[in-house]
């Protein structure tokens, strides 16, 4: 039988027992084999539970099972965003992946951790405890680890995926608030600023993400038609503006021959902050409650259901990838349902 022990350095460690789990001396194991062969070595191995493992599967075996190549936690990042890159992944979700990698290597770090294969769940979910992230944000980050973690496992990083097993949180439905008339004709008026406005008008009248418009390039205006790939999904749309507001972005002061909005000079996210903070502004000056880019896409798309034009129409204006989303949150403002709805209110009163 063979029985695991630590070689303490004396200098170095205050502990004494030979099972001890807590300190990171070298472990040793001695006995004798299920061929019957005695044994006296160094496991190469400081983590205890590991040793443990390892230990067992040889007792059952009886050939020393060959350890796996450790991954560091560096190398698993560089291999995973290689490929996340090769794939063709969008540049805001690769930006996602690298925050999570750069998160978790500070919590490791913190922890003396160097190897994919020392977290567990336990850890995972100390590392999920120093996320500041509200339900919904927290619940991406999980799904973004699992991933990370399937891929380790199929390239036997690790052994499981232990993210699977944590739990994601309950998210209530957040409702669409699009601008109210009374709002959007706050929202113009406290816009004082030309270019400001311009940016405002192509986000109410385009149904676009404020970081597709904040880097809109000129090359994606033909005539009164915006085309261009969005920076969130990669879904192409094509848009028909209104000759106005067609008008007023070729007029808009530039920067960059080659951008409406953007320098083309700083980061997306910093030149998105900077237009973020600009509504900001203009939302305070207007004494709109709750306001937020988003409600610009949310009024353009509420506003055409509400003149009938299709769920699928609209869905595709949006750049959704699926019309499930759409639905999910627009279904309540589709006109041709809420007056099929009217009908058998009406219809149910006349029989009371």
């Amino acid at each position: 039988m063979l029985t695991t022990y630590r070689r303490h350095n004396p200098v170095k460690c205050r502990f004494t027992s030979r099972t001890e789990y807590r300190c990171k001396c070298p472990i040793w194991v001695t006995g004798t084999d299920k061929d019957g062969r005695f044994r006296r070595e160094a496991l190469k191995l400081r983590d205890w539970n590991r040793a443990q493992e390892l230990v067992r599967k040889w007792d059952v075996e009886g050939d020393k099972p060959k350890r796996r190549e450790r991954v560091s936690i560096e190398d698993w990042k560089k291999r995973y965003l290689a490929v996340a890159e090769s794939d063709n992944l969008s540049p805001e979700t690769i930006r996602k992946y690298k925050l999570l990698f750069r998160q978790l290597e500070d919590f490791t770090k913190n922890k003396g951790l160097r190897y994919a294969d020392q977290l567990d769940l336990s850890l995972l979910d100390e590392f999920r405890a120093t996320w500041k992230d509200g339900p919904l944000s927290a619940g991406n980050k999980i799904a973004r680890l699992r991933s990370i973690f399937k891929f380790a496992v199929k390239r036997k990083f690790v052994e499981s995926n232990m993210a699977e097993d944590m739990t994601i949180p309950e998210v209530k439905p957040a409702p669409t608030l699009p601008f109210t008339e009374k709002e959007m004709a706050a929202i113009w008026k406290a816009a004082t600023d030309k270019k400001t406005k311009t940016f405002i008008s192509v986000m109410r009248y385009s149904g676009l993400r404020i970081s597709d418009v904040t880097t809109l390039a000129v090359s994606s205006l033909n005539g009164r038609r915006l085309q261009l790939h969005q920076a969130k999904t990669g879904q192409p749309v094509s848009i028909l503006l209104s000759q106005d507001v067609a008008d007023d972005l070729r007029a808009a002061t530039r920067s960059n021959p080659a951008y409406f909005f953007w320098s083309g000079k700083s980061k997306v996210q910093a030149a998105v902050s900077v237009w973020r903070k600009r509504l900001a502004d203009v939302f305070f000056d207007a004494k709109v409650k709750d306001g937020h880019s988003h409600r610009f896409r949310d009024t353009f798309a509420v506003d055409l259901l509400s003149k009938s034009v299709s769920l699928e129409s609209v869905s595709q204006l949006l750049g959704h990838q699926s019309i499930k989303i759409t639905q999910k949150h627009y279904a309540p403002w589709v006109k041709a349902r809420q007056d099929a709805l009217d009908k058998e209110i009406e219809k149910a009163l006349q029989n009371v």
